[in-house]
């Protein structure tokens, strides 16, 4: 079951509170927490562009793109460091990168589309 982002962040700060008021350990949500899934045929078509630029080794839009995501936010599973990279997914209209991209893994077709500059992500289901 998947939570909106408001609840997983009320959900944390009430264990937050929670820890705090009885002396226990402040624990992370589990990492599975924000991550679903989404068939490719779903994703915009600029996502789909950025696949197959992936694809192709660019070249890319961004100087940023191909680079190491670090996976601060801890919503994808831990990993070794370097072992995910982040590109662009353009918006239309937007004067900057915007908030949309595509975070790589090492495996082969683990990628994952975010719409919301990692607050949550989704694992791309190329089967559907």
């Amino acid at each position: 079951m998947r939570f909106p982002p408001q609840l997983t962040r009320i959900g944390s700060a009430a264990a937050l509170l929670s820890a705090l008021l009885v002396g226990g350990a402040v624990t992370a949500p589990p990492a599975s927490a924000a991550v679903g899934s989404v068939c490719q045929s779903a994703l915009p078509a600029q996502a789909n562009d950025t696949l197959r630029l992936i694809e192709q080794g660019g070249p890319y839009p961004f100087t940023q793109d191909g680079t190491v995501f670090q996976n601060r936010e801890r919503i994808l599973p831990s990993r070794s460091a370097g072992y995910y990279r982040e590109y662009t997914v353009i918006t239309p209209g937007s004067a900057t990168r915007g908030a949309r991209r595509i975070v790589t893994g090492q495996e082969q077709q683990e990628d994952y589309y975010t719409a919301d500059h990692y607050a949550t992500f989704d694992l791309i289901d190329y089967g559907c």
